[in-house]
């Protein structure tokens, strides 16, 4: 602060230092208030006194319960939209979904009416895809892509829809999600058996490892 002062003698306009004193080289109309250092001395032990403490929360909950409470609150799910809100998206969703096939049928591309989603078409889709992560369905003249890990989420995710959608099918529908999931694992058991074979062959190498230094 010494420095500050002999720097800006003119400019610097405060009354009291940075103890509270009274400076001498303070204009003289400025020290019409001398009031003001005291005051500015007694609000620094103000913190040290309990009121700002009972000021946070008067008569509520211990801290420890609002912090509870308030963690609890950071951990729910944001509220859901209401029904009003839900049935406009739907209804522009299904207007915006017009539209496009309006165009495509304008464009003379569609040579059939577009098919809508049922738990069935859910079904084949993760069907297809399970078949295409295990190597047994090619994409064009491409090689196939073995995808162990992912068949296999997949395939639980077949699973998850089973439990979940437990007395909620029909027949139909519960016969094709038991054919589909037993006919995934068997064909995942075979390919995670072909390869456990395959690693115990002299000179294989198992997907993901590498080549031994020397073989017998």
């Amino acid at each position: 602060m010494a420095e500050k002062k002999s720097e800006f003698v003119v400019t610097d306009r405060r009354r009291f230092g940075a103890e509270g004193e009274a400076r001498p080289d303070a204009p003289v109309a400025e020290e019409e208030k001398p009031v003001a250092p005291p005051a500015a001395k007694q609000a620094t032990p103000s913190p040290v006194t309990p009121p700002p403490i009972q000021q946070s929360a008067p008569g509520t909950q211990p801290s420890a319960g609002e912090a509870a409470s308030t963690a609890g609150k950071e951990e729910e799910m944001p509220a859901p939209p209401t029904q009003e809100e839900q049935h406009e998206q739907s209804e522009a969703y299904k207007a915006s979904g017009k539209k496009i096939d309006d165009m495509i049928a304008a464009a003379g591309k569609a040579s059939q009416g577009p098919l809508e989603m049922n738990f069935e078409r859910v079904i084949e889709s993760f069907y297809m895809s399970a078949l295409i992560q295990m190597g047994a369905i090619r994409q064009g003249e491409e090689p196939p892509q073995v995808d162990i890990i992912g068949a296999r989420q997949t395939i639980d995710s077949l699973s998850v829809l089973q439990e979940k959608t437990k007395g909620n099918l029909t027949d139909r529908e519960k016969t094709l999600l038991q054919n589909v999931l037993f006919e995934l694992r068997m064909a995942w058991i075979e390919i995670t058996n072909a390869v456990a074979i395959s690693a115990t062959k002299p000179g294989a190498v198992p997907p993901g490892a590498t080549p031994p230094l020397s073989q017998k």
